[in-house]
């Protein structure tokens, strides 16, 4: 397998998405490569420092480097830990399902 590099300068988009019922929003991050395909995530929310914080970026980068050698988004969602409801259990479970109805 080999990775993609995202080029330097590249498009990109931000929105902001509440999850469990916190009074804050996390902030994401998506990154593009030349045709439009989804390269990297950031997630920042919380305050620096905390576990959940810490937990929501590293879960980015992890999602981040599976999109770069080639896993699919779908894929990805499959994998992700849900309750008995079906009801997602981290902010990044919340991204990946936010980004796979997204898809065109």
């Amino acid at each position: 397998m080999t990775r993609r590099i995202l080029p330097q300068r590249r498009h990109s988009e931000t929105f902001e998405i509440a999850f469990g019922g916190l009074n804050r929003s996390h902030t994401i991050t998506l990154g593009f490569y030349e045709n439009g395909a989804l390269g990297e995530v950031f997630i920042n929310g919380g305050k620096s420092g905390e576990v959940v914080e810490a937990i929501a970026r590293d879960g980015a980068v992890l999602l981040s480097l599976a999109l770069q050698y080639g896993a699919e988004l779908d894929n990805i969602k499959s994998a992700i830990t849900r309750d008995e409801q079906g009801a997602l259990s981290s902010i990044v479970g919340a991204v990946v399902d936010r980004l796979s109805e997204a898809k065109p």
